[in-house]
C-alpha cells in the first residue's frame, strides 16, 4: 500500500488523531449518532400544560432536539440538545424555561 492509500473501511472506530490528513468521511457530516448533549451547561425544561403546540421551538431549534409526534411536542431530545436556549426565547407561552444543568441533575437525583 502506498503512502497515499489506506483502508478506510473501519473509520467508525478511529480516534480523531487516526484520521489521515485530508480524509473525507464516506457519509455526510452529522451529529445524529453522536451524543452532543454532554456539552450542555443549561437545560430546557418543558411544561406541557402551558404548551400550545405552535411548534416555534421546533422550527428554531438548531439541533432538531424538539421531539414531535402527530403534530404535537412530546419532549426534548437531551441526547442532542446543547442547551442554547433558542427554544426558550422563541416560546411565546412560557412553556419552556432554561435552568442550569447542575440544577437539573440535582432535581433528578431528588426525584422531582
Amino acid at each position: 500500500m502506498s503512502k497515499y492509500q489506506f483502508d478506510g473501511s473501519n473509520y467508525e472506530n478511529w480516534k480523531p488523531e487516526e484520521f489521515p490528513t485530508g480524509y473525507v468521511c464516506p457519509e455526510g457530516g452529522t451529529s445524529t449518532n453522536c451524543y452532543t448533549g454532554g456539552w450542555r451547561s443549561n437545560r430546557p425544561i418543558w411544561d406541557s400544560e402551558k404548551c400550545s403546540n405552535c411548534m416555534l421551538c421546533w422550527a428554531y431549534c438548531p439541533d432538531s432536539s424538539i421531539e414531535v409526534k402527530d403534530g404535537a411536542m412530546t419532549g426534548i431530545d437531551l441526547f442532542h440538545c446543547k442547551g442554547c436556549g433558542v427554544c426558550v426565547q422563541e416560546c411565546k407561552f412560557g412553556a419552556l424555561e432554561l435552568i442550569s444543568e447542575a440544577e437539573a441533575q440535582e432535581q433528578e437525583t431528588k426525584g422531582e
